[in-house]
This record gives structure tokens, C-alpha cells and sequence, in this order.
């Protein structure tokens, strides 16, 4: 199991459903968890037998008892493909442990990043997603030239067949104008992109340790939906970051009205040990605050969304099973079993209706 957090009670009624069924069941524990000693995750968890850490994830088979090494199974691949392009991270956010947990960035050769899309398209996958850390600043070194990620999404998009590219996750710093004009100029790319911004204050994101502006992400999402105006956007957002004040604070809800996401991801603050803002800042706002913030910013959330899928009645989208191609959720009125006949496969449907997180259509 690949965690970066834990609840107990939840992990604790999962596994004794997969015990019941296998008693010989043995679990290993894997992802951004592991930045905790061996000694404290097995006091801590004691339903997991292995700990592996991520930088050692390629070794699993090596330290792993005869018994439970990997076998070569077939597998079938839904239409959905994670193809993770790089691991680790070389951005140090004072909240985030990824870099602890996981290391440097390392980025996969090229070669084998086709090779598992090539794969993964034959096997039938529409929708591949090119996965890393901070995805966008992939960076691979051949012989000849050094390959970046606008260049690799073009390679992604010269492979045969019928699918969408997505990404994640991008960092605003490495957001360049040349990945935006591949973005734009690779048809197969789905027009949906989640940009986290994370504050919508300054000193905010200072004390975060992202290292751009509220302005710069402002001229970014300009010049994205200048180069794609029917993109779908999306962010990230944490609340109650140690010293945020009801100014700052309202600062992030100027953002949410002025930019009118999608879709957001809205975390509260919460430390992470070891992390430089667990180490050195408070969490000095109280947990009723995070929480009302939190819903304040959904509710402006909700009207935007509404208001973004309103503007899609009439038009005529193309659909892979529930979702649009900026990943939104629609449900088709008009088949009475509209996964039956149409299951992994792209159609045309015409928008009836709108609602706050989805919407309804004809099948055309």
C-alpha cells in the first residue's frame, strides 16, 4: 500500500476485509508515511508487516522474503494509465515532506516513458496521465539533447492511437511558455490542467517556500487560457498555514473570485514532522478557523463551478465514460445503460444541464 497518510480506523476495517479473505495476507507499507521511523510505523501500525521505503521501491523484490516476490502477472489496464515520468523532488515547501520521503528528482529515460504509453494504449487506455512530483520539470539528458517535458508531451502525442494526455502535478515556477504552446498544439492533449497555487498571499507563499508570486500566477493563467479559452482549471489550496491572518486570508478568496477555478482541492493546514514548518512555525490557527475558512471557500467554489458549467449548455463535448474532456462529470440521459454499449469509448454528447459538480447530455 503506497500512503502518504494514515487513518487508523479506516486502514484498520480494510484490511481485516482483505485478511478475512486471505488469512496468509501479508501487507506492505510504502509512499511519503515512510519519513517516520521503522521502530515508530510498527508501533504505530501494527497491521503492516513490510516497510519499504520509496527510494528503495525498485529494490522490493530484493527485500522481500522467497515467498513473496513478485511474479509476472498478466494485468488487464482499465482506460485510465498512471505513467509516472520522475520521482522525488527537488522543491523544499516548508509543509511538505516529499522530498524527505522520496528523495531527489530522478527522471525516467525517455524510452521507457513511450514504451509503457505504447503499452498502455494497446492494452486500451484513452486517458493517460503523465505523473511526477512536480511533473512539468522533467528533465532527461541523451546523447544528442536534453529533453524537457514540452518536448516529451509532444512525443506522448505523436504516439498512434486514439487517447487524451493529462498531467500532474505542474509547479507554477516551472510553467514555461513553451510548454503552454505544446499544451495548445497537441491535439490529444485534454484541455484540464490543476495548477496549485496554494495562497493566495505573498508572504504566504514565502513562508511556504514557493517561489512565485500571486502576480505570476495570475500572468500564467492568463496566458493559459489566452493560448486554451475553454480550459478547465483547477488548484490546490491549504488553509490555516501557521501566522495566516483573516487579511491574508481573504487575499485567497480575492484569487478563488478573480479566477474562478473549476475545482479546488482544499487542505487544512496540518504539520508534518520533520518538515520545516512543523520545526520552526506555530500552528497557531485554531481548527474551527481552518474549518470555516475551509467552507468559505467552498461556497465561493460552488458558485463558480455552477456558473463555469452553465456556459457548457448547447454545447457538443466529447465524452470517455463519466467524464468530459476537462474532467468533468456527466451523466448521458438518453441510453437507458449508458456504460453498456459505450464503455471505453470516446463519444460526442450534446450538454443539457448544468450542475454545480456535473453535468447531463444527450448522446449524439
Amino acid at each position: 500500500m503506497n500512503f502518504c497518510r494514515i487513518k487508523t480506523l479506516f486502514l484498520s476495517s480494510i484490511l481485516a476485509r482483505y485478511a478475512k479473505k486471505n488469512p496468509n495476507l501479508k501487507v506492505v507499507l510504502t509512499g511519503c508515511m515512510m519519513h517516520y521511523s521503522e521502530k515508530e510505523l510498527k508501533n504505530r501500525l501494527p497491521h503492516f508487516d513490510y516497510f519499504v521505503d520509496m527510494k528503495k521501491i525498485k529494490k522490493l523484490s530484493g527485500l522481500l522474503p522467497e515467498t513473496l516476490k513478485p511474479k509476472d502477472v498478466q494485468t488487464k489496464t482499465d482506460v485510465s494509465a498512471l505513467i509516472p515520468i520522475s520521482n522525488g523532488c527537488n522543491n523544499f515547501c516548508t509543509y511538505c515532506v516529499v522530498p524527505l520521503a522520496r528523495g531527489r528528482e530522478i527522471s525516467k529515460a525517455v524510452i521507457d516513458i513511450l514504451k509503457d504509453v505504447r503499452k498502455a494504449v494497446a492494452d486500451g487506455a484513452k486517458d493517460i496521465w503523465l505523473l511526477g512530483q512536480t511533473v512539468n520539470s522533467y528533465r532527461y539528458n541523451l546523447k544528442s539533447k536534453e529533453i524537457k517535458f514540452p518536448e516529451l508531451l509532444r512525443l506522448v502525442n505523436a504516439i498512434p492511437g486514439d487517447f487524451w494526455i493529462r498531467f500532474a502535478s505542474p509547479h507554477p515556477k516551472d510553467f514555461s511558455d513553451e510548454l503552454i504552446k505544446a499544451m495548445a498544439g497537441c491535439e490529444k492533449f485534454a484541455h484540464y490542467i490543476n495548477l496549485p497555487i496554494q495562497s493566495g498571499n505573498n508572504a504566504i507563499l514565502k513562508k511556504m517556500g514557493r517561489p512565485y508570486t500571486v502576480e505570476h500566477y495570475k500572468k500564467l493563467v492568463k496566458k493559459i487560457r489566452k493560448a486554451m479559452p475553454e480550459i478547465s482549471l483547477s488548484t490546490d489550496i491549504i488553509v490555516g498555514f501557521p501566522g495566516e491572518t483573516r487579511k491574508q486570508f481573504e487575499d485567497t478568496k480575492k484569487i478563488f473570485e478573480e479566477i474562478r477555478f473549476s475545482m479546488a482541492f482544499i487542505s487544512e493546514y496540518s504539520p508534518r514532522p520533520k518538515t520545516a514548518a512543523a520545526k520552526y512555525f506555530k500552528d497557531d490557527v485554531s481548527h474551527k478557523e481552518k474549518e470555516g475558512r475551509k467552507d468559505e471557500l467552498n461556497e465561493i467554489l460552488k458558485k463558480t463551478a455552477l456558473e463555469n458549467n452553465q456556459k457548457l449548455i448547447g454545447q457538443t463535448v466529447k465524452v470517455l465514460n463519466d467524464r468530459t474532456e476537462g474532467n468533468k462529470l456527466i451523466k448521458i440521459t438518453n441510453v437507458r445503460h449508458p456504460m453498456f454499449n459505450i464503455k471505453n469509448e470516446f463519444v460526442m454528447v450534446k450538454i443539457l444541464k448544468a450542475k454545480t459538480w456535473s453535468l447531463e447530455g444527450k448522446l449524439l
